[in-house]
């Protein structure tokens, strides 16, 4: 990623969102790459390969719920970002957007300020999560660096937020974070994310955790948060 222009792509068939999004994102400095369709943004998504997708729900060819997950697929494109955009606003579809492995979720009509924040956000988290750390808790290795896991000599694959996740409890086990302390760690406090967030990324983090056998290792605990161990 190139730290003085990173490249965003936005995925929107409305004409006037597009161009909106395209000309906010250029006055803060990112390179913007678009498509108006599902089968057009993973053409540029494999041709130019973006630091960060914008990516609208309702959109022609294939969605974006399907995009989402052809890019979770593929080991090239499981890491990067992707800010969800629609207009559904139930609690259901939003649920249903982060299981799809989009790492937030926006509902339209938004503030281009909170969208930009969010979009920063992301970003900042993608540099944070280079710093050259590895880390072991019992039979679980997550190496920054190279941003692999593994448990039990087995590697796993993680999205970019549950990375996150599994490096905050890593760096501290045993240390009870709340969903506030979570969300601000893990998301920003720039950025406005409800606590229901948190409780889909940790259940994909540990579904990703035990896919191979093993207990969880993620532990609730009861009106204060989560801890691992």
């Amino acid at each position: 990623m190139s730290a003085d222009q990173p490249t965003v792509l936005v995925v929107e068939d409305e004409l006037a969102q597009r161009e909106m999004l395209a000309y906010n994102l250029k006055a803060e400095g990112f390179r913007v790459l678009k498509a108006e369709n599902g089968d057009e943004a993973l053409l540029v998504v494999d041709e130019a390969m973006p630091d960060i997708i914008v990516l609208d729900w309702m959109i022609p060819n294939l969605s974006g719920i399907k995009v989402c997950r052809r890019l979770r697929a593929k080991p090239e494109t499981r890491q990067i970002p992707i800010i969800m955009l629609s207009a559904r606003f139930e609690e259901a579809d939003k649920v249903r957007g982060l299981e799809t492995g989009a790492d937030d979720y926006v509902v339209k009509p938004y503030s281009v300020i909170e969208f930009m924040a969010r979009v920063r956000s992301q970003l900042r988290r993608i540099r944070l999560s280079a710093v050259d750390l590895r880390l072991e808790f019992d039979d679980i290795v997550l190496d920054a660096e190279t941003h692999k896991v593994s448990r039990a000599n087995k590697p796993l694959k993680l999205g970019p937020t549950e990375f996150r996740l599994l490096c905050t409890f890593m760096e501290k086990p045993g240390r009870v974070w709340s969903r506030e302390q979570l969300l601000d760690r893990v998301w920003g406090r720039d950025v406005y994310v409800d606590t229901r967030t948190v409780d889909v990324h940790i259940g994909r983090l540990r579904k990703v955790l035990t896919q191979h056998g093993g207990d969880n290792p993620v532990r609730t605990v009861r009106g204060a948060g989560y801890a691992l161990g």
